[in-house]
């Protein structure tokens, strides 16, 4: 499948569960979260500064975005050496093939140093661990439309959204109709060009 066609995305729902990771006396705890923004990024970042007091590091990685031309990631070291801590999370994101995540992995140092070889390795593989203990789903990439019309035109409107099995989101039936419909993006520009097509039915995609 192309690119400019794919309207699937993997990501988790709910946060995983915590992982622990031991690696010469440091101990490295990973979370996986589901986010949509860059402010859950900050919230749960928050929440383990809080559960975590008396770390020494909070490295982390996301990417929000479900299309390629939509992606924004950020790799965070939190004071671990240059790329050895946010970008072998992020590596393991892509790997992973995950979006709408944020991978949090959490260091407390145990006396013995790592080099950056073995940091490198404890941080992708807390990202991984983290990863794992999550439930990964494919979800569709769709596109919302809303649809006006006259109450006189109902039933060839409504004909239509039942013969695609189309899923409504939104309605008022009133003398001045409008329906929310939400559609794959594989299948919209067809369903566009029907409803356009429709006379007196008036059809615009929802910008979110």
């Amino acid at each position: 499948m192309e690119e400019s066609t794919k309207d699937t995305y993997r990501t988790i729902l709910k946060p995983s569960e915590e992982v622990l990771f031991k690696d010469k006396n440091s101990k490295f705890y990973s979370y996986a979260f589901p986010i949509i923004n860059e402010d859950n990024v900050k919230d749960y970042l928050e929440d383990l500064k809080k559960q975590h007091q008396k770390a020494g590091h909070f490295c982390y990685a996301y990417q929000i975005g479900k299309e390629e031309n939509t992606i924004i990631y950020r790799a965070n070291d939190d004071g671990e050496p240059n790329n050895s801590a946010g970008l072998p999370i992020y590596g393991q994101i892509q790997s992973f093939d995950v979006t709408n995540i944020l991978i949090v992995v959490v260091r407390y140092f145990g006396g013995v140093k790592l080099g950056v070889g073995g940091l490198i390795n404890a941080y992708k593989t807390g990202a991984q661990l983290a990863l794992e203990a999550s439930k990964i789903k494919t979800r569709t990439i769709n596109i919302d439309y809303l649809i006006k019309f006259e109450y006189e035109l109902m039933n060839k409107v409504m004909r239509v959204i039942k013969e695609k099995n189309l899923n409504i989101t939104n309605q008022k039936l009133e003398l001045d109709c409008e329906i929310t419909i939400s559609v794959r993006k594989k299948d919209a520009s067809t369903l566009f060009e029907i409803f356009d097509s429709i006379y007196k039915v008036s059809i615009k995609k929802i910008e979110t």
